[in-house]
Parts: C-alpha cells; sequence; structure tokens
C-alpha cells in the first residue's frame, strides 16, 4: 500500500525485489532490496557519510547497527572486523529476511539480525554505529537511542548520522542532556548536510 513506511512492522506493499551493486569495507557486493524498505535503490547519502567518516570498529567483542534496513552497515561491520558478534536490529519484518540473505551474500557469518526485543538483555556493545530512523518522530526516536545507547560497554563508543535539516544539531543537545554523565556526547564531523554525532562512554 502506498502509506507503507520503512520502519512498518509489516509493510503490506508488493515486495518488488532488485539488485543493488554496492561497495562495503572495500569489497563489490551484489545484494538485495525491495520495496516497502529504506533506501531500497542502494546505499543513501546518510549511511555513505557514516562509512566514510568513522574509524574502524571494536576488532571482537559485540558491535551494534540499530535500524539495520538491509544491512549495509551491519555487514560492514562484519567484514571489518571478523572476530566480532555483530547485531543488527529493526522492526520492518522485510529488511530482516532481506538483511540476513545479504550478509550471508557477503561472506558475513558473524552477523545476527534480529528484532530489537530478541538481543540478549544483558549484552552490552563495543561499538554501535547507527543512521537512525529520524522520521519515526522525535518521541519514539529519543527512546530507541535510549534504550540501545546506555548499552555501550565502558570506553566504548557509538556513532550517529543525522541530517542537519533534520535536526542533527538539537538531537546532540537532546543527548548531553538525557544521557548519564559518564557520557560524553560531540560532533564528530560534518558532511554533506549531515552531522556525524559520537558518543562515549567513559572508561571509569
Amino acid at each position: 500500500m502506498a502509506n507503507d513506511h520503512y520502519f512498518s512492522a509489516s509493510p503490506s506493499s508488493e515486495t518488488r525485489e532488485r539488485q543493488v551493486h554496492v561497495t562495503l569495507a572495500g569489497r563489490p557486493l551484489t545484494l538485495t532490496t525491495a520495496a516497502g524498505v529504506f533506501s531500497p535503490d542502494g546505499i543513501d547519502r546518510g549511511t555513505r557519510v557514516l562509512l566514510g567518516s568513522v574509524p574502524p570498529p571494536a576488532r571482537d567483542g559485540a558491535l551494534l547497527d540499530v535500524g539495520c534496513g538491509w544491512g549495509p552497515i551491519a555487514i560492514t561491520m562484519a567484514l571489518e572486523s571478523p572476530d566480532a558478534q555483530v547485531w543488527g536490529v529493526d522492526v520492518n519484518e522485510r529488511v530482516l529476511g532481506l538483511a540476513r540473505a545479504n550478509a550471508a551474500a557477503a561472506g558475513a557469518g558473524n552477523v545476527t539480525i534480529a528484532l530489537p526485543d530478541d538481543v540478549p538483555t544483558g549484552l552490552r556493545f563495543r561499538t554501535i554505529w547507527s543512521n537512525p530512523p529520524i522520521r519515526v518522530g522525535k518521541d519514539e526516536l529519543h527512546q530507541i537511542l535510549l534504550t540501545w545507547l546506555p548499552r555501550l560497554e565502558l570506553g566504548g563508543d557509538a556513532w550517529l548520522v543525522v541530517s542537519k535539516d533534520l535536526g542533527g544539531d538539537s538531537l546532540q543537545r537532546w543527548l548531553r542532556d538525557a544521557l548519564d554523565p559518564g557520557f560524553h556526547v560531540a560532533r564528530a564531523s560534518t558532511d554533506k548536510g549531515f552531522r556525524v554525532l559520537r558518543v562515549h562512554r567513559a572508561a571509569e
């Protein structure tokens, strides 16, 4: 249906799968997207900015992609850190299937794609990368971020990409106020109208 959103849990529109040619972690790949998902024609600009500006993820431990979509961020993390356990979470059932298939196609066997509630509650993450779903609305976005950012390990980093026009600066200010004092929030870079925010959890 025309009113499907990429953050719908069960899109009702026709799937209409398509192949896209992308390069992730320096590797050319042919992956699958579909209608009813975010950025079905390839890697969106925000994700490109994020992947092009962040330092490598932690080499091992648990890593997380929040709002994984059809998988480009989670797959990149997995290929760059083959000894890590990478989790990609999303609420859209269609993208969960695509992301699993794409991880397999990329040879990223260390990726687990799951609904948020299926991630073990005690798991903590050394690195979080996310192009968060801004268009779900401010309240829902804040809830998502306050669910996952406190699950950073001590000394861990989260990297978020947000369009300036969609509230990147105000989100940075909100994160500073909303998170515990042990978290440091800063703008790491700006590129093509996007802010890349770093959230660092102090090692204590």
